[in-house]
């Protein structure tokens, strides 16, 4: 049987996602400030709908995953302590109809069934904060999880259960 562990890792690992800058302490002090007042202020346009902690597959993943409604659009959000491995291709995010894939598929790979997910896009950084939008035409109460997914081998990098805040 193949994983995705038996393939070189990409070598995105160090690559920014594209909501995510690197800033220095000081920058980043003057960001939070500026973030708590933008959040403050605009609570009413961006609220968050349910909230996961991932849970490891094939690898190790750990960290958190939202689905966070803004302006009438959805997001995925992951957490600044999101981190997976970097052994796999063709890494993406995206959103299961089970709140359980150890419960649903076999080690070591925990593959999945297709019809029972949605593709939403491929994985930006194998760590850090980062964020995917939900396409218009996705319900995103239909699925109970978020997985980090090698669509290469169908092997189940991590997954988070989603429950409603």
């Amino acid at each position: 049987m193949f994983g995705c562990s038996e393939i070189p890792a990409k070598s995105n690992q160090n690559a920014q996602p594209e909501s995510v800058a690197t800033s220095t302490k000081s920058e980043s002090r003057q960001s939070n400030q500026t973030e708590s007042v933008a959040t403050s202020t605009t609570s009413e346009s961006k609220s968050q709908k349910r909230t996961g902690n991932f849970i490891s597959g094939e690898h190790t993943t750990t960290g958190v995953a939202n689905i966070v409604q803004e302006n009438g659009t959805y997001f995925i959000e992951l957490d600044q302590t999101f981190k997976t491995s970097s052994s796999g291709p063709d890494l993406f995010v995206i959103l299961h109809r089970s709140p359980d894939i150890l419960k649903i598929t076999k080690p070591p790979d925990y593959g999945i069934a297709e019809g029972d997910f949605v593709t939403i896009a491929p994985l930006k950084s194998f760590d850090g904060k980062q964020r995917y939008e939900i396409p218009k035409n996705i319900q995103p109460d239909s699925y109970k999880s978020v997985l980090v997914w090698c669509r290469q081998y169908n092997a189940t990098f991590g997954f988070a259960p989603l429950s409603k805040i």
